[in-house]
């Protein structure tokens, strides 16, 4: 990844269709994008211990499968078994790479650009780690509170090199916000908003420490996407937005004032491309009810009133009265 693909995508995007609706991206995605679910699976050998069944099951009540919040599917995989060939495939890979022990887990997260595995490590790790932390607690709860961008920032062990990212966040944060326009129309048939969150520009930011125990998920998450910039000490820039959507990781070298309104100006633009899988970026894995959160205790997105002209229906004739004879 690189700016040049960044930008180009953002473009692309932007004139994708010339039936937008009026709703910033932003708040589309918050009310609209059904969050993706990612892939927990766990490598077992044989028959489960009672003490690991236990374990798994605790894990399987959190996921919204069963009735849970987070927005990930637990699969058990027998490393015998040759039903799942692609996962046995990751399995010996991990296998190879790592020599770890059964049993063993894995989360894959979707991504516009393919599955990525997202971390892996013992299943005791699972509930300290993937499920929730504080930080993705705190970028919920912004997001529903109405901020419009969310700029991550994983920090550089080198203080040196934080500074002037969060000096560049900052500043174009205040800068954008005072100077940027909601689209018009917003309200009009087709651009309502359902949910009573506030709308308006906000943009603020969250830090991680790479060595904080609680965040280990977010920073192998993004870490594993900028491996290179990672290595080298750099910061690392994720904008997020709708229920936990990461536009990209973007490697402080490449952010700059420029780059940083691009992004922006295209997540809060109208949401010319409304299908979810045709725009760039990837979920979080975040353990949230948001239908209910946005909509209420039953937790359904209201109807779309119908548009007083409809122009997708068949003209109809309708009868004239005669006219009153002279």
């Amino acid at each position: 990844m690189n700016k040049t693909w960044i930008t180009s995508a953002v473009v692309l995007l932007s004139v994708a269709s010339a039936y937008a609706c009026n709703i910033p991206v932003f708040r589309y995605a918050l009310e609209r994008w059904r969050a993706d679910t990612c892939e927990l699976i766990v490598f077992h050998d044989g028959p489960l211990d009672d003490a690991t069944k236990s374990k798994i099951d605790a894990l399987r009540q959190q996921t919204i499968a069963s009735g849970g919040r987070a927005n990930v599917d637990l699969q058990l995989i027998d490393v015998q078994s040759t039903a799942e060939s692609n996962k046995i495939a990751l399995w010996r890979e991990l296998h190879k790479t790592d020599k770890v022990s059964l049993p063993y887990s894995l989360v894959q997260t979707p991504h516009s650009r393919g599955p990525m595995t997202a971390w892996h490590g013992l299943v005791d790790q699972i509930a300290e780690q993937v499920f929730q932390s504080p930080l993705r607690t705190r970028l919920k709860e912004r997001l529903l509170n109405g901020d419009s961008i969310v700029w991550l920032l994983l920090k550089s062990p080198d203080e040196a090199r934080n500074e002037p990212v969060r000096k560049l966040i900052r500043e174009q944060s205040e800068a954008l916000a005072r100077k940027m326009l909601l689209p018009e129309g917003i309200g009009l048939p087709g651009s309502e908003l359902h949910s009573e969150v506030p709308l308006f520009l906000k943009f603020t930011s969250l830090e991680i420490d790479r060595q904080e125990a609680q965040e280990q998920f977010l920073v192998r998450v993004f870490s594993g996407i900028q491996q290179q910039a990672f290595k080298e000490g750099q910061p690392l820039v994720i904008p997020v937005f709708g229920r936990g959507r990461a536009l990209e990781v973007i490697p402080a070298e490449q952010l700059d004032a420029k780059l940083f309104e691009e992004l922006t100006l295209f997540l809060c633009g109208a949401c010319s491309c409304q299908v979810k899988e045709s725009n760039p970026g990837f979920d979080l894995l975040i353990s949230a009810d948001w239908n209910r959160d946005l909509f209420g205790e039953n937790g359904v997105l209201p109807p779309p009133p119908k548009s007083a002209v409809d122009l997708s229906e068949a003209p109809k004739l309708l009868p004239i009265a005669p006219g009153r004879k002279k």
